[in-house]
């Protein structure tokens, strides 16, 4: 049995298959898409326990993408922007939009690892 389904929203074929790679391994059934109007029409015909998103993406960012995923678009779930943003206005914009947490690429296997486990714990989506 998958330990949850994952939707991975990144413009990057590469990262896309470095965080499948990461979380396959865990034990993760992964999903992608190339940017936040592809995760958005995903989110809204199936359900997720998390998504990894990228900031910087064509057609709809991920602040965007996350503020319309927290206004009802598409089944919520915990969020991980994952980004080579790493200023703190960064985190704190992408807080503000509806993100769980700001993880800077690349995203280090342990600790993308850690937070995918904890916000994917039933607790933590209650």
């Amino acid at each position: 049995m998958a330990a949850g389904r994952v939707m991975i929203v990144d413009d990057s074929i590469t990262v896309r298959m470095y965080h499948r790679q990461l979380l396959e391994k865990l034990g993760y059934a992964c999903d992608e898409a190339e940017n936040g109007m592809e995760a958005l029409e995903k989110a809204q015909l199936g359900r997720y326990d998390l998504y990894l998103v990228d900031i910087n993406m064509p057609v709809l960012d991920g602040y965007s993408f996350v503020r319309r995923l927290r206004s009802g678009e598409g089944h919520g779930a915990p969020v991980i922007m994952v980004s080579t943003e790493a200023e703190a206005r960064d985190r704190h914009q992408s807080l503000a939009s509806g993100a769980n947490h700001h993880i800077i690429k690349p995203a280090r296997p342990e600790e993308l690892a850690a937070f995918a486990r904890i916000l994917t714990q039933p607790c933590a989506k209650e």
